[in-house]
């Protein structure tokens, strides 16, 4: 019964790495569209969010293939439920939603 808490766990932690990837992303197009330099926006948020990410995955996974595929089954959960979020969003600027 543990490992099955450890992996819901894990896959919790998958979700938080994905919002938080994901979210990042979507911080730095909103942000790095209106800067003068947007080229050391977007990198440097890149190299950010990637390192945040693969530290993650590494200190979670602990050389465990079950924790990996759960935690990897999170960072996706997260981007399907960004990728909606976000294009809500842009629909409803748009003026598309009501």
């Amino acid at each position: 019964m543990s490992e099955i808490l450890l992996l819901v766990a894990v896959l919790f932690a998958g979700i938080v790495l994905g919002a938080l990837f994901f979210g990042g992303l979507w911080w730095t197009i909103q942000k790095g569209l209106a800067s003068t330099n947007p080229a050391r926006c977007f990198m440097g948020s890149l190299l950010l969010r990637i390192s945040i990410t693969l530290a993650g995955f590494y200190f979670v996974m602990a050389n465990d293939w079950k924790r990996l595929l759960a935690c990897l089954t999170g960072f996706v959960i997260a981007r399907l439920v960004m990728t909606r979020l976000t294009a809500m969003s842009i629909k409803k600027e748009a003026g598309h939603v009501p």
